[in-house]
């Protein structure tokens, strides 16, 4: 694979961000635009589709508040932008917002020269980690970036890497945890303390690395 270089001659990177419609996937693309990109890199939203929970999908879908309106405000990306992402990405009177179209719209305003692309894959009978796990391999991903929900248990399980990587695995561990110990690329697991308290970032070799915004 022929490498890619900008013009002082920084190889471009693959950075890869779990897109889902959550707070935890948004604050992982906050993250990712404004610590982790850089505009000669790619960035590849991945959305792993459930037909399993297509009714859960939805109702999540269409009660998340829109990235330009109360998160984007966090995302520093400057009023103007901000508001045109906002527009393009509202539909009719009910205030339904496509997520995917949202993250692009963010990434396009904080990285204009950066090259955004969507990658939709279904799970075709794996768990959530392994589907992510495969295609960040086929991609050849040099980054994961995954939003982290973390309670006590998941902290506790994090400590604790399953043997070999394997499925059975991944049900002790939750996606971020999965990802971190067991991707052959760095993978950072990224909780947002609110929209001025930074970060709270867990990596294979850090944990609960505090990052101010």
């Amino acid at each position: 694979m022929a490498n890619n270089n900008n013009r002082n001659g920084t190889q471009a990177r693959k950075v890869m961000v779990v897109a889902d419609p959550t707070r935890e996937s948004a604050g992982a693309l906050q993250y990712a635009l404004s610590h982790a990109v850089l505009e000669q890199d790619e960035l590849i939203l991945l959305h792993v589709e459930n037909p399993n929970s297509w009714r859960n999908t939805i109702s999540t879908f269409l009660k998340m508040p829109s990235l330009g309106s109360s998160t984007t405000a966090s995302l520093d990306l400057g009023g103007g932008g901000a508001a045109t992402a906002t527009a393009a990405t509202t539909t009719g009177g009910e205030g339904e917002v496509d997520f995917i179209e949202e993250m692009k719209n963010a990434c396009r305003v904080s990285q204009p020269k950066m090259r955004v692309r969507v990658l939709r894959v279904d799970m075709d009978g794996k768990d959530r980690a392994s589907t992510i796990l495969l295609h960040s391999n086929n991609e050849g991903v040099d980054v994961i970036v995954i939003g982290q929900k973390r309670s006590l248990s998941s902290a506790l399980l994090g400590y604790k890497r399953s043997g070999g990587g394997s499925v059975k695995g991944a049900k002790m561990l939750d996606t971020a945890e999965y990802l971190i110990q067991n991707s052959q690329c760095i993978c950072v697991g990224v909780q947002r303390k609110g929209q001025s308290g930074g970060y709270v970032l867990n990596t294979k070799t850090h944990r609960n690395f505090w990052l101010l915004a």
